[in-house]
C-alpha cells in the first residue's frame, strides 16, 4: 500500500504503431511511447555527454507532475521519439528545475519517482512523478508496455499520436 491506495501488482498494454500510452493520476499524467528504431540517445550534463542505444521497443515518457497539455507532453516526447533531440540534465541545486512542467525519460525501463528533482537525473531509468504515480515501473518490450506498481485508481488509455497533432 502507498498512501492509502491499493496497488494493482502488473499490467501489460499492448500498443503498436502510433499509439501512445496516457497514465493518469489525478491532474498529473505521464505519456509514454515506444521509440521505433534504434539510435543513440546523448544525454548533456554540465559535466559531460554520453550516450546510450535505444532500441525499437524502448520507451520515452514525458512525465507532467502538477498535470498540463497532452499536445505539449506529446510535442516533447516526438522531440526524442522522431527528431533525436539530446536530452538536458540540470545539476541538483539549479533554480530552473522547480519551474519544469514537462520531463522527460528514455530507456527500456523508466521507475516514476516523486523523490527526485525535476531534471535532474541524468539516469534515464528514473523520472520525476506525481506522489500518485510515484513508484510506478514502466517498462518497454516487443509485445508492449508492462506497468507494474501502478495504483488501482489510476487511469489508463492507449491514445491515437495522430489525435494530438
Amino acid at each position: 500500500m502507498r498512501m492509502g491506495l491499493q496497488l494493482m501488482s502488473e499490467r501489460i498494454i499492448r500498443i503498436g504503431g502510433d499509439q501512445l500510452l496516457l497514465i493518469r493520476g489525478g491532474p498529473s499524467f505521464v505519456l509514454a511511447g515506444q521509440i521505433g528504431s534504434c539510435f543513440p540517445l546523448c544525454i548533456e550534463t554540465f559535466e559531460e555527454e554520453y550516450c546510450q542505444t535505444l532500441e525499437p521497443y524502448h520507451l520515452a515518457a514525458v512525465s507532467a507532475p502538477e498535470g498540463g497539455a497532452l499536445q505539449a507532453a506529446w510535442m516533447l516526447l516526438e522531440l526524442v521519439r522522431k527528431h533525436r533531440i539530446p536530452l538536458m540534465v540540470m545539476p541538483g541545486n539549479h533554480p530552473g528545475s522547480r519551474r519544469l512542467r514537462y520531463v522527460v525519460s528514455a530507456g527500456e525501463e523508466i521507475l516514476l519517482s516523486c523523490n527526485i528533482a525535476r531534471g535532474t537525473h541524468p539516469q534515464q531509468h528514473m523520472l520525476c512523478s506525481s506522489p500518485e504515480l510515484g513508484g510506478t515501473r514502466i517498462h518497454g518490450t516487443p509485445y508492449g508496455i508492462i506497468l507494474q506498481d501502478i495504483p488501482d485508481n489510476a487511469e489508463l488509455s492507449v491514445i491515437d499520436a495522430a489525435s494530438l497533432r
